[in-house]
């Protein structure tokens, strides 16, 4: 099984990378499962139907959320209907929308789990409860579980990755903009990479306009921060293999695009 995971899609700049480099990075992986995280897909913030309709048709087949997923206030209107969209799983159980789907390949089965950390964060439910609920509930379907882990802290997505390593497939950070260089395989099999990056502005801090957040730093006023659309732009991701049989994880390379780091095909 091989699953290729593209980090933090920020606005239209990482929704023309997906579209530039998704079918190269396809031609080069052949993945059977391609997940994004699209909770900034929409002008930085959020996500619209139109949006999360046209990762799909680009041949995306889950698109994961974090802490911005309530920003655009239409996914109400249709995340209950949108089987291959999930928020984080940890959020309130009265919020609409799951945190967990599954995935079909050929005689294959993925588990795919969405869970956000606590640390920094806006309030949620305990991850790593809920995620003792999700893996007991998915190992009797798959033993191909992937972990999106959108959180803030490294001491808390690596406390993560090895409270459940073994016990699924791969988990992979999401939320810091910024791509770690600790990818490993932990000792009972599980994939981990602290924080997969973000696709998108490059010329840019964290996906928005540089001087806006200087800005912010020189005076501690407060600063809007819009997505740069003027500079260069990156993508960000991995890929992970997986033994069917086991569902333990094989290898993991990080993906890195930008102008110092041209692709390779």
């Amino acid at each position: 099984m091989k699953i290729l995971f593209i980090g933090d899609i920020v606005g239209s700049p990482g929704r023309d990378m997906l579209q530039t480099y998704l079918p190269k990075l396809k031609k080069k992986y052949h993945p059977h499962l391609t997940i994004v995280n699209g909770e900034n897909a929409a002008a930085g913030k959020g996500i619209t139907e139109k949006i999360y309709k046209s990762f799909l048709q680009q041949g995306v087949q889950v698109v994961t959320m974090g802490n911005h997923t309530w920003h655009k206030k239409e996914i109400l209107d249709f995340i209950e209907t949108s089987p291959y969209l999930i928020r984080p799983a940890n959020f309130k159980e009265n919020n609409p929308g799951k945190g967990i789907t599954y995935i079909k390949m050929n005689q294959l089965q993925a588990a795919v789990i969405n869970l956000q950390g606590r640390a920094f964060m806006d309030t949620s439910d305990d991850p790593f409860e809920k995620a003792d609920k999700l893996i007991a509930e998915a190992s009797n379907k798959t033993n191909i579980i992937f972990i999106d882990f959108h959180a803030e802290t490294t001491s808390e997505k690596q406390a993560f990755a090895w409270y459940v390593d073994g016990r699924v497939s791969a988990v992979i950070g999401t939320h810091t903009h910024t791509q770690t260089a600790d990818e490993r395989i932990l000792p009972k099999g599980t994939a981990f990479l602290t924080d997969a990056g973000m696709t998108g502005p490059y010329d840019a801090i964290l996906g928005v306009q540089k001087e806006a957040v200087i800005n912010r730093f020189l005076t501690n006023m407060p600063s809007r921060f819009d997505v740069d659309k003027a500079g260069s732009s990156q993508l960000n991701g991995c890929f992970v293999t997986i033994d069917e049989q086991t569902g333990s994880a094989k290898s993991i390379e990080r993906i890195l695009i930008n102008d110092d780091h041209p692709f390779y095909g």
